[in-house]
C-alpha cells in the first residue's frame, strides 16, 4: 500500500468523521448524542495519534526513513481533539 494512502488518507477519516458529526444539525442526532459521538471520535483519535507518535519515535531511533510518515499520521490524527477543544 502506498504511504500516502496509509499515512494520509486513512488517518484523515477520523477528522472528516468528526467534522461530519459536528456539522450535523441537532434535529438529526440530538444534542447529547452528537456531543458524545464527537467526544468518542476525539478520544479514539487521541489514542491513535499517541500510538502513531510512539511508532514514529521508535522507527526514528532505528533510522528508518519512513518514520516521518508516522509523524504525518500523528498530525492528522490530532486534528479532532484540537477542534473539540476549540469548539467546546
Amino acid at each position: 500500500m502506498s504511504p500516502i494512502i496509509l499515512h494520509v488518507l486513512v488517518p484523515a477519516i477520523l477528522p472528516a468523521l468528526f467534522f461530519l458529526v459536528a456539522s450535523t444539525p441537532v434535529e438529526v442526532l440530538g444534542c447529547a448524542t452528537r456531543g458524545l459521538l464527537a467526544v468518542l471520535i476525539a478520544f479514539i483519535s487521541v489514542l491513535s495519534a499517541l500510538a502513531a507518535a510512539i511508532v514514529g519515535m521508535r522507527r526514528k531511533r532505528t533510522g528508518d526513513p519512513k518514520a516521518n510518515w508516522w509523524a504525518v499520521s500523528a498530525i492528522f490524527l490530532s486534528i479532532p481533539p484540537v477542534a473539540l477543544s476549540i469548539l467546546a
